[in-house]
This record gives C-alpha cells, structure tokens and sequence, in this order.
C-alpha cells in the first residue's frame, strides 16, 4: 500500500529507495558503523550493557533516528513528535535484538522479529499505543527500507552457482501454491484484496511477499498486519515440527532442507530449522528461500498487472501502462537494483567487506517494523475480522504448500529425476 505524498513531496515507495541506497552509498564510502553484539549466556549477560556495547548501540540508534526523520520530513512529516517517539521503539527492536542473542533462545532457533511482534503487541493490547508514540509507528516505511536494504544481500550469482534445482522449485511452489492458496480463500468467502496477500505471503517469502502485494494492489493496513501476525505466528511450531518431522519419517537431509526452505515463511527461521537437520540442509534451504526471495521483485510485477486487470474488468477502469506504473510498488525496484548492484556491477571483496554492515541494517530496519506490526495489530480485529476465515484460508494452503513442496523437494533434490546436489 503506497502512502499518498503531499504535493510537492516525496511518496513512501520513492523516499525508500533514495534513503536505502543512501544507506548503501554511505557503507560503500566507508561510513561503517560499529554493530553492537546482542550474543549473551546467562552468565554473561552483563556484556550486553557493558558501556563499548551501549555505546555501539547508542550510535545506531542515533544513525537510524538521523536519517529516517530526514525521510520523515521529505515525505511532509513533522518532525519533531517523530525524533521524540522513535527512542522507544528502537528500544523495543533493541530488546527484541537482545532475547534472539541469548544461547537458550539460539538453541531453540527463535529469532527477533517474533519477539519484536510479542513485545509491540503486549503493549498496543494492554495499555495501548499513546497519542505521542504514533508518529514513529510506520511499519511500512522501515520494512520496504529494510527490503531495499534486502535487495543488497540477494546474490543471483551465488544462487545460479548452487544450483538451478532451488530456482525450479521456487517457481514451481510460488505457481501452483499461490494459484491455490487464492482459490482457497476465495472460496472460504475471504474477498479478493485479503486473498492476493494471503496467497502471496504463503507462496513466496512471507511478510517482504506480503508487503509488496499490499503495495501492488494498494491493500488495507489492517489486513497487512493481519497477515503478517500469522506469518510470524504460523511459522514459529513450523520451525521445530519441520526439523522433527525429517529426523521421525528418514527424509534426506537435502530434501528435508529444500522442504523447509520453501514452506517456512521467515529467514531467519529457515536457517534455524535447516541447521537443526545438518549443514547440507541448511544450505538447501538458503539456496530456496533466497531463490524465492529473488523472485519477489517478478512476483510484485505480475501480481500489479493481473490486479489492475482484473480491477479493470469489474469497474471498468481502463488498462494501461500508466496505471500499472502507478500500481506498482516502487520500493520493489530498489531492492531489484540493489540485487543487480551487488550481484554483477560491485567486486566480490567490496561485497565481502560491506554486507555485514548492510545486513546489519537490514535487520535494525525489520526490528523496528515488526515492533511496529505489534503495536498496530489488535487481537479483537484480528479474530473479528471476516469472522476468522481469512486465519482458517492460511492454514489451509500452507498445509498444501507442506505437502506440494516436499513434493518437488523429493523429485529435485532426492535423486528421483536427477543426480542428488552436493551441498
């Protein structure tokens, strides 16, 4: 959903990618700011307030707050109540950062972005959100910065050299599990802006899917931070039973890494559930969910041309490519050019030497947006919203994605049509 600018202002999606590859073009000229370190035990747990780590953290805050206000004022936004609000949800994201960090939470591999949701939504559904805290409450705006960001750390090169098995069944998830993931809450009765985005989240990358559709079809806030909610929900058992599952019925490691690659709908979680089968696992699934990440900006393209389309056929609105321009959620070129900056134009020892700092961001940029999703989202919406049947659609393909993925999974990568990959 793309927030209207002023005239003579900056709209959301353009603001994004300047500020995002304002952050790229800072890191490659060597502004490279210390990342604080949030790894901790709980003997240990005193170095994350040890002054050099407050310090680090105390700079990012400030760089974050810096250049998202000067967005903010490039967009027509005031300022000042958002340099006073933002403090607290950095420190939230913060806080989030800090609960990943910790060696009983890495063992279970929960990352930030759901302690990011569980903590905004303890608050927006116990005491509320205050009146002065809304100002720096835009989820929108940090997560499509955090996805241009994104975009840096999608390497095609690195996804063609393992492989093109991870590439096929990306296709062939988000073909057949979308197509059927919209079916089936059309069916349910669940209405055709709230089916785009469920099918989108389910089929592709989840929340950055789920984004980019809101955008291509310019969607209802409400029903982004609905999807979302259940992303991050439904992936959370997923994490643990997808691992069990693999070890309990003898599936091949490569395999059960490519199945959980292409169903779990967070990175982070991905990595976390493959490293809890092997390393090769884990590598199968980098290698699947990044070629479904890399085909975001194709999906968000094709999904504005159909919508526009079919929007066309109802009102009578007519087609042209002035209107999909328009429809076209413009953060997703910058994560495009990014790919292509890093992946073909940038040497391989700049790519090296920058994308830590570049993937540190990315995840700062997350953390506060899904502090943000939490603090937006209210349980009683979401269960009285279309009666619980857009919750029941969800589940119901991502049942079919567990089954078709693992599916393809076996066909590619289990030695069925070809010899089995070495990852």
């Amino acid at each position: 959903m793309t927030t209207p600018a002023p005239r003579g202002r900056l709209g959301e999606d353009w603001l994004t990618v300047i500020l995002g590859f304002a952050l790229i073009a800072l890191t490659l000229a060597g502004f490279r700011p210390a990342l604080p370190s949030f790894a901790w035990a709980p003997d240990t747990a005193g170095a994350l307030l040890a002054p050099g780590n407050l310090a680090s953290s105390a700079v990012i805050g400030l760089y974050l707050l810096v250049t998202s206000a000067l967005g903010v004022a490039a967009m027509g936004g005031r300022t000042g109540p958002y340099v006073l609000a933002f403090p607290v949800v950095f420190v939230l994201a913060w806080l989030s950062l800090a609960l990943e960090g910790a060696s009983f939470v890495q063992a279970w591999g929960f990352e930030y972005v759901i302690f990011a949701l569980v903590l905004g939504l303890l608050i927006g559904n116990t005491v509320g959100v205050p009146a002065w805290l809304e100002p720096a409450v835009r989820t929108e705006y940090f997560i499509k910065t955090g996805l241009v960001l994104m975009g840096a750390t999608i390497l095609f090169g690195g996804i063609m050299r393992a492989g093109i098995f991870g590439i096929v069944q990306a296709v062939l998830v988000i073909l057949v599990i979308w197509y059927a993931a919209f079916w089936i809450s059309r069916r349910l009765r669940v209405d055709d802006e709230f089916s785009a985005m469920l099918a989108t989240a389910v089929s592709i990358c989840g929340v950055s899917a789920a984004i980019a559709a809101c955008g291509a079809i310019e969607g209802d806030r409400k029903k982004l931070s609905y999807v979302t909610s259940l992303v991050l929900i439904v992936a959370a058992p997923m994490m643990i039973v997808m691992p069990w599952a693999v070890r309990a019925f003898d599936i091949p490691e490569v395999v059960g890494g490519a199945w959980v690659g292409g169903t779990i709908d967070t990175s982070g979680a991905v990595v976390a559930a493959g490293e809890l089968i092997s390393e090769s696992a884990m590598n199968a699934a980098v290698i699947v969910k990044f070629s479904q990440n890399a085909m975001l900006g194709i999906a968000a393209f094709a999904l504005s041309v159909w919508w526009t389309m079919r929007q066309g056929r109802t009102d009578g609105t007519p087609v042209s490519p002035r209107v999909i321009w328009d429809r076209f959620p413009k953060f997703v070129i910058g994560f495009i050019a990014a790919s292509l900056l890093f992946s073909f134009v940038l040497s391989p020892a700049v790519v090296d030497a920058t994308g830590g700092v570049i993937r540190g961001l990315r995840t700062w940029w997350f953390a506060l947006a899904f502090v943000c999703i939490g603090l937006e989202t209210r349980f009683r919406d979401i269960i009285a919203m279309e009666e619980g049947r857009p919750a029941i659609a969800f589940v119901l393909a991502q049942a079919l994605n567990v089954v078709w993925t693992l599916a393809i999974a076996w066909l590619l990568f289990g030695g069925v049509l070809f010899p089995v990959p070495e990852l």
